[in-house]
């Protein structure tokens, strides 16, 4: 069956109930409706729909003597929250809450997510991503933070500057989001810097920011993200009938898989994707890049655009159940106690550089086992994960073989957006099964599934050492190691897939010259093409100044290359340009990023709780007003290798080139930290 957006919208687990197409956004009218904005041939219709909101209680008895109307629907099932109340209005169901106070219930405190759950419908369906009206917005501000210039453009190949007084800038942007009428504004810090900026400029000029489609002001709230160990606060920017985009928070979802980006700055993002343009024109060729897959997810989670980014995997799985038990009257169970278990198996077994190094490993380990073994949620009393997971590797098969013979490059974007977007879904099954908020979670079952993985990849090692092979590494679905002599990749592997459970497919994916392996799950790989490939915290982490990982990084694939004499040459290299002061201060300056509110961290340093920080210190002198999650760029000055950072540092901004400054001693013995530690592991 060939794959389009079609065929796989059949599916109403995946992608909701509802086929109303075109829906752009939605906004909650009054206390009791719903304004949908669709995007019909081009042009953007509007109409009202009734809304009921709704919340899940352990008894209806809870709501016993509450003074507004109320509609009790029994649920089946045994599941804690038994009975779903449905009300009159918005502010109805935010009385009912404060009534509830601790009685157990369950409520999304969303008005659109309600909506969405409660029709199936959700945004952007029969539409593709090219027909979303996108604008982005890049501003230009002198030293004081005044506006000096706002550059815009769109994904219609539309670009304009906005130039003048701050108060004909800023009315110009107004009159030209009404005229325009776009259905996504985007920007790179869109939250913190542009529009934090613009609305603090627009309060100083007295000009209001009516941005809303319905002619209302920006508003905004305090709010946060987790991005794997990243917590980032931020004012959440909301624009009635409209979304907004950050390519900053894209780009730093991106690097939590990808480990790539040198950091998260307009001009350095732009680098590594190789978009040579700045600006608002910038933004929209990295959005062109990574919003994709968003815009797919929109297609199937009842979230708005704006909220599906910013969302945990594990909570959009948990959203697909609710819509689904909601939509079958069958109660939903309480969230899972969270306890311990034992997590993957990984293993080092030979360190240094190892030559001539494969990699196998299980395609989808943990989805495959899932699907392999029958494990269930028994909190799942619908029995929706395993269908669901069999038809979202169905779908993903599919929609990557028809990437291949897509008839035009949107078709094929959309596919491989597609195909990206399963593999996440796929990928997360087992996270949403030990997730503590998921409320068909199952501690048991994900310690089964990663039981299983443990025992596949023990009968993957035995297999291999049987024959001869020399395994370097075990990290949770794969191994790396050094095969017999002789031996045909496609050929072991078909003989190792004999040994695994059916249901397991077993891939040589990877065959390297040279490996240098230096802890667990820190390691550096030479391709064929003589690429090198660094994973780890450890040999690539953001802590090491730039000239440090660059430094590395040229000393490995040196070493990897079989040319690890030439390193002493390069080590004296690096000392002679820092001596001489030939590193652009970038290469020399650290950027952290604040963890803890200002006066959490002055509080800390009152109680001898933590250490003094460059970062801070700099933050504290600046008087701007830094939050969590915020980057603080900076470099060492003084002299000697042992001063204290936090009492001789600046920020980079303020470097002048004219009168350098930085600790020449310092950065030399970082240096020579740096070589020391891995000189004698890549002379070998």
């Amino acid at each position: 069956m060939k794959a389009n957006a079609a065929s796989f919208a059949d599916n109403q687990l995946l992608f909701g109930r509802d086929d109303t197409s075109s829906i752009v956004s939605a906004e909650l009218a009054g206390d009791s409706e719903i304004t949908v904005f669709r995007r019909l041939n081009g042009r953007l219709t509007t109409e009202t729909q009734p809304f009921q909101p709704f919340l899940w209680l352990g008894e209806q008895v809870f709501l016993q003597g509450f003074d507004r109307k109320v509609e009790h629907v029994p649920l089946a099932g045994s599941g804690a929250f038994k009975s779903l109340a449905r009300f009159q209005s918005w502010a109805d169901f935010q009385q009912a809450r404060k009534f509830l106070g601790t009685v157990p219930y369950f409520a999304v405190n969303d008005p659109v997510q309600q909506y969405l759950m409660s029709t199936g419908c959700t945004s952007f369906k029969t539409l593709r991503f090219d027909q979303l009206y996108r604008l982005q917005v890049a501003t230009a501000a002198a030293a004081d933070n005044t506006l000096q210039a706002l550059q815009l453009c769109d994904s219609r190949g539309w670009h304009e500057e906005l130039t003048g007084t701050e108060t004909q800038i800023l009315k110009k942007f107004v009159e030209t989001i009404q005229e325009r009428d776009p259905d996504v504004l985007e920007g790179h810090d869109m939250f913190r810097g542009i529009l934090t900026q613009l609305t603090a400029r627009a309060r100083s000029a007295r000009v209001p920011l009516k941005l809303g489609r319905d002619g209302a002001v920006l508003r905004s709230r305090q709010s946060r993200v987790q991005i794997a160990e990243r917590t980032i606060q931020y004012p959440k920017y909301e624009i009635h009938g409209r979304h907004v985009v950050d390519t900053f928070l894209l780009s730093v979802y991106y690097d939590v898989s990808s480990r790539e980006l040198e950091g998260f700055d307009l001009d350095e993002v732009a680098r590594h994707f190789g978009v040579p343009e700045t600006g608002a024109v910038a933004v929209r060729k990295i959005s062109d890049l990574l919003s994709p897959s968003y815009f797919v997810q929109a297609q199937i989670f009842p979230y708005n655009y704006q909220d599906v980014v910013v969302r945990g995997n594990a909570t959009k799985i948990d959203a697909l159940f609710l819509r689904e038990y909601l939509h079958q009257r069958h109660s939903v169970p309480q969230y899972s106690e969270s306890r311990p278990f034992a997590g993957g198996y990984t293993d080092l077994f030979r360190e240094g550089i190892v030559r001539n190094v494969w990699h196998c490993d299980v395609q989808s380990l943990y989805p495959s086992l899932i699907l392999a073994f029958d494990i269930k949620s028994q909190r799942d009393e619908l029995n929706l994960l395993l269908p669901l997971l069999r038809d979202l590797r169905q779908f993903r098969l599919r929609a990557k073989a028809d990437v291949k013979t897509a008839k035009d490059e949107t078709q094929r974007q959309y596919l491989d957006a597609l195909q990206q977007t399963f593999k996440i879904l796929i990928n997360s099954f087992y996270g949403y099964l030990g997730f503590s908020q998921a409320h068909f979670g199952d501690f048991t079952a994900a310690e089964e599934v990663t039981a299983k993985g443990r025992e596949t990849l023990k009968t993957m090692l035995d297999w291999l050492q049987k024959r001869g092979a020399n395994v370097i590494e075990i990290d949770t679905d794969g191994l790396y190691f050094v095969p017999p002599s002789q031996t045909d990749p496609k050929a072991l592997e078909s003989e190792l897939q004999t040994a695994l459970p059916k249901g397991l497919d077993v891939e040589i994916d990877g065959q390297f010259p040279a490996m240098f392996s230096y802890k667990m799950k820190n390691y550096a790989l030479l391709d064929n093409d003589g690429k090198l490939h660094v994973t780890g915290s450890a040999l690539r982490s953001r802590g090491l100044e730039k000239f440090q990982r660059q430094f590395l990084e040229e000393m490995l694939a040196l070493a990897l290359k079989g040319e690890a004499k030439q390193v002493p040459q390069l080590y004296e290299d690096y000392c002679q340009k820092i001596e001489r002061g030939q590193f652009p201060i970038e290469m020399l300056a650290k950027t952290d990023t604040l963890q803890d509110t200002l006066d959490a961290y002055q509080q800390k340093i009152a109680k001898s709780a933590r250490n003094r920080s460059a970062a801070y210190e700099l933050a504290l002198k600046s008087g701007r007003t830094y939050q969590p999650g915020d980057q603080i760029t900076y470099y060492v000055t003084g002299d000697g290798k042992r001063v204290s950072v936090y009492d001789s540092c600046k920020l980079a901004a303020d470097f002048n080139p004219a009168r350098r400054d930085e600790n020449i001693d310092y950065y030399l013995d970082k240096l020579k930290s740096l070589y020391k530690k891995f000189a004698e592991m890549l002379a070998g």
